[in-house]
């Protein structure tokens, strides 16, 4: 692997420019999504979001397959800049950096780009403040085969670098739509979806409803839970049974709580 340009400098303008992007200000004015991390930028790949350019060091890659990812993103047609250790930990978000830093364009989804097929299981997020949270929901969603995910009225970025590291590139793989409550409470009323509600204000277990029809699971912030907007127009409300002292889940592990209920009663149902 040639080093012959390997930016030595983090006075280097293009990593000044890296360094600016922490700014979701600067993020969003260049509609630039920051891709770190092996795992990541190859979900990246599979799923045909390509880098335009990549910041690499080897001294600190953890495998050996680094430098067939290099190669797909030159192939992509990204360009390609080495740098050495103390240039990559500059841009790096990571404390444990593998390496491999990208610029990609952000995803910007809307309810009309949805293709669903009969039956869909869509998860809807209502104010989620935490990328970890959201880049959470986003594996299980993937994991659980969900058709989408819809984040309404949001508290967080949905390009922020750490829902791509959270999600563990599962922000690639299925499509991610930000949108206000009105219009996807109007955009699931024209599908005939079911919209069920998780709160604990309720008597009825979540397993006690019918998720092989056409389903959209929806979960609130922890703090405050799912708005009176929400409340009024699910068609089911829905608890998790809390047998200890804490009265509530992270809304992660609601969101997949929820989600495999789904997917036990399609697999039964198959």
């Amino acid at each position: 692997m040639n080093h012959s340009s390997q930016i030595t400098s983090q006075q280097n303008p293009k990593i000044k420019r890296v360094v600016k992007l922490r700014k979701r200000s600067c993020r969003d004015e260049e509609g630039v999504l920051i891709i770190e991390g092996y795992r990541e930028l190859k979900r990246a790949l599979e799923n045909k979001h390509f880098p335009t350019a990549l910041f690499y060091c080897a001294e600190l890659f953890q495998g050996t397959n680094e430098p067939a990812l290099i190669d797909q993103c030159r192939i992509a047609g990204a360009e390609i800049l080495p740098c050495n250790a103390a240039v990559f930990q500059k841009i790096a978000y990571r404390d444990r950096p593998e390496g491999l830093l990208a610029l990609a364009p952000q995803i910007h989804y809307s309810l009309n780009d949805l293709a669903l097929p009969e039956n869909p299981l869509v998860l809807i997020a209502e104010h989620i403040e935490k990328p970890g949270n959201l880049g959470t929901m986003l594996r299980s969603a993937d994991a659980a085969g969900v058709h989408a995910v819809i984040v309404c009225d949001r508290c967080t970025d949905i390009n922020n670098p750490n829902v791509v590291r959270a999600s563990i590139g599962t922000l690639f793989t299925l499509p991610v739509v930000d949108a206000t409550s009105e219009e996807v409470s109007t955009w699931l009323g024209k599908r005939n979806m079911q919209v069920v509600a998780a709160t604990p204000h309720t008597k009825t277990p979540y397993t006690d409803i019918d998720y092989t029809r056409g389903t959209a699971i929806l979960v609130g912030a922890e703090q405050f839970g799912l708005s009176d907007f929400w409340m009024q127009h699910a068609q089911a409300q829905v608890r998790i049974p809390m047998r200890g002292q804490c009265d509530s889940l992270n809304v992660a592990a609601a969101a997949t709580i929820l989600l495999y209920e789904a997917v036990r009663q399609r697999m039964t149902a198959s």
